[in-house]
């Protein structure tokens, strides 16, 4: 009698595990625009550099420079495209090239699209997810 109570909650809970990912996978799909792949890329520069390292996002990551979450708020791509190819006192100059410069900015705007830099004003979903 036990034995089956266990199985029927086991199988219960697969059951809902299976149907509660596959609705978190398939709830927020999209295709993907040209920006968005830029943007991509532009976030897998971003990682390659280990920007983190001494900028945050979000209030995350280093504090060496300033939080680059809403910068293209601040500078225009122009400043933010000189501040990449011949870098500052403390950051050092990106040998990138004009479509990679691109592609870092692209990700650097999707940031500053996503709103506020405090993750404490975000709104946390019940699945996990935050949004504005």
């Amino acid at each position: 009698m036990i034995d089956r109570f266990k199985v029927s909650i086991f199988l219960t809970l697969t059951v809902l595990f299976i149907c509660y990912t596959f609705y978190l996978y398939h709830i927020n799909y999209k295709t993907q625009t040209h920006a968005d792949l830029m943007a991509d890329k532009g976030k897998h520069i971003w990682q390659d550099l280990n920007c983190s390292a001494c900028h945050q996002v979000y209030g995350l990551g280093g504090y060496l420079g300033p939080d680059l979450t809403n910068v293209c708020s601040r500078l225009t791509n122009q400043q933010i495209s000189s501040k990449i190819h011949t870098g500052t006192n403390i950051m050092p100059s990106y040998n990138l090239s004009e479509e990679e410069t691109l592609q870092l900015i692209a990700y650097l705007k999707s940031l500053n699209a996503s709103g506020i830099a405090s993750p404490s004003k975000l709104k946390l979903n019940i699945d996990g997810t935050i949004e504005r």
